[in-house]
């Protein structure tokens, strides 16, 4: 009778699997890694929607191209808005179906179908100890001497390095390949991604790299490090975007709906600062963590549309590059 009962048991809990829905989300490695915000963002979700939200992480973009109609994803997590074009023309997106209202972008955001859930601006990130008179201007970085180094990420591979290029081009515009070629000096090395990046500064073999305006606030809360710093510049800084979206064919219409739904809630948003070290996209400045509230901030957003990205990107790429191997 024991056994029966072990048994039954057993039986009642794989039913209760096989009931469960499973809700697939396409995330970037970092999103759903132990150091990101994906395993709280899953265990918020899972507690209202009795489903089984699964990550399956890479590189987002690619995945969904190769797959098409066939994809297995739900809903994907992690695009920007320089390679959404790119993603749009698959026709593969459903509206979001969200009040663009409630976010608290520093620019206008109307798109129904990419829902923003972080943002954050390009920034160069120095070490107090290690440089006692920062640039004050991108000018000033462009122009200093070939004492100091930077470590920044490759255009080709990396969101951050293509940022970076598209940030120079919106300051300086056709003298854009002229920057580069005064920058390349000072240029320690370029790394495939961020964190190779990062590492180098971290470990003093850089004195600024190419981050984002709320890397400090890493450091401040989780380390009490209160050395390192953005440098903000007058010219103003280049704005990236993360974004959500829903999988038109999704099996799951209403758990993807209701992701996107929460994505939108103070639950959601409240993990983003300290999960995802960015800004919230639906949270007012009053409500973020008292670290964020007291980072510098840029007066002045640069930010191209996914048209103007799309259609700058190779010719960015290039005068990059071009620079870059005199």
């Amino acid at each position: 009778m024991k056994y029966f009962t072990f048994a039954a048991g057993l039986f009642t809990a794989s039913m209760t699997l096989a009931q469960t829905p499973i809700f697939t989300i396409y995330a970037p490695d970092y999103f759903a890694s132990e150091w990101g915000p994906g395993p709280a963002i899953e265990a918020a979700f899972e507690e209202s929607c009795s489903c089984d939200l699964q990550f399956k992480t890479g590189d987002v973009m690619s995945r969904i191209i190769l797959e098409g109609e066939r994809t297995e994803a739900d809903a994907v997590i992690g695009l920007n808005t320089d390679i959404t074009k790119k993603a749009r023309e698959t026709g593969l997106f459903a509206a979001h179906g969200q009040d663009n209202a409630q976010l608290t972008l520093p620019i206008e955001w109307s798109d129904e179908i990419f829902l923003p859930f972080n943002y954050g601006h390009t920034a160069f990130i120095y070490n107090t100890e290690k440089v006692a008179n920062p640039p004050a201007s991108f000018d000033a970085l462009v122009n200093s001497g070939t004492d100091l180094s930077l470590v920044i990420q490759d255009p080709r591979s990396s969101i951050s390095g293509l940022a970076l290029v598209l940030w120079v081009k919106a300051v300086y515009g056709e003298q854009a390949e002229a920057v580069w070629q005064k920058l390349a000096p000072k240029i320690l090395t370029v790394t495939k991604g961020w964190s190779e990046s990062y590492g180098l500064f971290s470990d003093g073999e850089a004195d600024m790299v190419l981050s984002y305006t709320t890397s400090p606030a890493y450091h401040i809360v989780a380390e009490n490090d209160l050395t390192k710093k953005a440098a903000i510049f007058p010219e103003g800084h280049y704005f990236m975007v993360e974004l959500a979206a829903k999988i038109a064919s999704t099996d799951v219409p209403d758990l993807a709906d209701a992701f996107l739904a929460f994505i939108m809630t103070d639950q959601f948003q409240n993990i983003i600062p300290e999960g995802n070290w960015s800004l919230p996209a639906a949270l007012p400045k009053s409500q973020w963590p008292q670290a964020f509230q007291d980072l510098p901030l840029p007066e002045k957003v640069l930010f191209y549309s996914e048209e103007e990205a799309a259609n700058l990107r190779k010719e960015t790429i290039e005068e990059w590059r071009r620079a870059l191997s005199k």
